[in-house]
This record gives structure tokens, C-alpha cells and sequence, in this order.
């Protein structure tokens, strides 16, 4: 994507220096960064949701966890809302990527809604595991942050008492259940990969016969960008993560720098940018949240590019090619 969006303004004189007295900079930005499937998915559906239906089109919650993404999706008609009752009865409404709780589609069914799940599907994978560990009688150890609206939508799949929240090995360790117990665990998609690890050996430890999942639940997305990020980190004096604060997997980047040694520091936008930061920093790291469009890290780069002399380059971790079909009901 080019850099034509307009920058942030440079908030000082010294910003308009000469091109020879901006220092160098060694600029490496992480590949893969920025949108996955799930949420280029999502916002295909928002949009095609109002080509097909026409303004206003409503969405329950953030459809992802991006401002510019939602005041770009409002400025073509969708309105957003926190729940169903602020929906119309002769409105369509799309539920947003993160999942939401078997009861919502059951209450839009019962008003006749027109609805569009815009679930991501490696969230949906999730939820299916859930049901079918409950018919085989096993109790449900659910890693995840509470409150984060993937965890709300998943624990929304059973019912209640049937799943426990844990976020922390400490959480693992007040666990009231026996050892032989019919136990099973599911995670959140965004978290640290590292630090799920740990809960769930120490799951694995107390419970030796509690069943997991196949594959690991954390999404493909999550894992390559902190990959990306352990790549570059360690060659760098600071990492930029560029990304929402309510944003698990964006905050889990700026988490897997500083493990490394390396300060982190998470920004929506180039106006957050703090020239400050770069004080000594010769080499500046920039990565972006699955949330977070191409267009805000070329817009941090040509901010970046007006107090510095820029010297960019690449560090590819892995190749993504994911892709996920559209609802049936928008292609048909």
C-alpha cells in the first residue's frame, strides 16, 4: 500500500530540517505484521454488508480492535453498538470478529434479525471444540483474559459452570478439581505463545490425563507475529508496535520485545509517537497488531522519515496465505 495518507502533523520547528541534518536510522519492520485473514474477513463483510443492504448496516461491538478501522467502516454507514436492543427490528447487524455468545444468535433469531456472523474462523474452531468436550463430560480449563470478547464468546458457548477462566499458572494452582477429574483446555487465539506454554505444562502437571486440542488454538496470525518480532528484536534499541490498547494480540507483541531485553512501546497512530523515545535509538523496530492496516505503518514510517534519515528493511519470519471464504449469504 503507498504512503499517500496524510501524516501526522511533526509538532515542532526541528521537524523540517534539512534532509542532512537528520540523523540515520536503521528502520526494520517485521513481516508478517498488520491484518490476517480473520479481520480482512471481517471487514470484507462490513463492506460487502452494505453494498448488499444498503446504510445503516449495525455491528454489535468493535468489529476488530482498531479505531481507524471503525471510523473508516462509520464514514460508509455502519453503526456501531454495544448490544442487540440497540438494533432496529428491520435492520441488518453483524457480530463481530471476535465471537460472540450462543445467546445473541439465538435473540436475533427470535426478533427475525437479518444477521451476518463476521466470527473469525479459528475463533469458530474454538467454539466447536467447546461443545464437543462438554457431549464427551469433561469440565473445561479456558485460558484467556477475562473479559477480552473472544474469552466472553467462548465461555458463551456452554453453559454456565460447565468452563473455568485461567489466565496465570498461579490461576492453575487454585484450581478446585481432583486429579482425576474429566478435564479439558481451550485458549484464547491472541495469546502469548510463550506464556501459554507455561500454563499448559503447568495444566498438564496437576491434571495428567486432561485432554487438549489437536493443533494449538493460538491463531497462525498471533504465533508469526511474534515470531517476527523475537527476529528482529534482539537488533534493535526499540520496537513501535502499532495497535489498539484493547488489542490482545498487539499488546502481546510489545510483551515478547521487552522479554527479550528490548523496550517496547504500543501506538494507535504516528501523532502517539513520542520523538523523545528515540533518543540514542540507532536502530527502531516496527511491527503492527493483526488489527492494524498497512496504511498507519506507512504513515509511522514518513513520520518518522522527517526527523530521521530512514534506512528500511524487511525481516520476513514466515510467508502467510491465508485466506477465508465470505458467509454464503453475501456471495450468493
Amino acid at each position: 500500500m503507498n504512503a499517500s495518507f496524510p501524516v501526522s502533523p511533526p509538532g515542532s520547528p526541528d521537524a523540517a530540517a534539512n534532509v542532512a541534518d537528520r540523523p540515520d536510522l536503521n528502520l526494520l519492520i517485521a513481516a508478517p505484521r498488520g491484518f490476517c485473514a480473520g479481520v480482512d474477513r471481517a471487514i470484507e463483510i462490513v463492506e460487502k454488508a452494505l453494498e448488499r443492504y444498503g446504510s445503516p448496516v449495525y455491528v454489535r461491538h468493535e468489529i476488530v480492535h482498531n479505531k481507524y478501522v471503525v471510523e473508516g467502516l462509520k464514514a460508509k454507514g455502519a453503526i456501531f453498538v454495544k448490544e442487540l436492543d440497540e438494533v432496529p427490528d428491520d435492520a441488518p447487524v453483524v457480530f463481530s470478529a471476535h465471537g460472540v455468545p450462543k445467546v445473541v444468535p439465538a435473540e436475533a433469531k427470535r426478533r427475525q434479525l437479518l444477521y451476518v456472523d463476521a466470527t473469525c474462523p479459528l475463533v469458530s474452531k474454538i467454539h466447536r471444540q467447546a461443545e464437543r468436550q462438554i457431549e464427551k463430560g469433561r469440565h473445561i480449563i479456558f485460558i484467556g483474559h477475562e473479559g477480552h470478547p473472544e474469552v466472553i464468546g467462548t465461555m458463551g458457548q456452554v453453559e454456565p459452570g460447565q468452563m473455568t477462566l485461567v489466565e496465570t499458572i498461579e490461576d492453575v494452582d487454585k484450581l478446585p478439581f481432583d486429579a482425576d477429574e474429566e478435564l479439558a483446555y481451550l485458549t484464547q487465539t491472541t495469546l502469548s505463545v510463550d506464556d501459554t506454554r507455561e500454563v499448559i505444562q503447568a495444566l498438564e502437571w496437576r491434571y495428567p490425563n486432561i485432554s487438549g486440542p489437536r493443533a494449538e488454538d493460538i491463531c497462525y496470525a498471533t504465533s508469526n507475529r511474534q515470531a517476527a518480532v523475537k527476529e528482529l528484536a534482539h537488533d534493535c534499541d526499540l520496537v513501535l508496535v502499532i495497535g489498539a490498547p484493547n488489542s490482545s494480540n498487539s499488546l502481546r507483541l510489545v510483551e515478547v520485545s521487552e522479554r527479550l531485553g528490548t523496550p517496547a512501546k504500543l501506538i494507535q497512530r504516528a501523532s502517539e509517537i513520542d520523538f523523545a523515545w528515540l533518543e540514542g535509538v540507532e536502530t527502531l523496530g516496527l511491527t503492527a497488531g493483526a488489527s492494524a492496516p498497512e496504511i498507519l505503518v506507512r504513515e509511522v514510517v514518513s513520520a518518522l522519515a522527517e526527523r530521521r534519515t530512514i534506512h528500511e528493511k524487511e525481516i520476513t519470519a514466515t510467508v502467510e496465505k491465508m485466506v477465508f471464504k465470505l458467509p454464503r449469504q453475501l456471495t450468493e
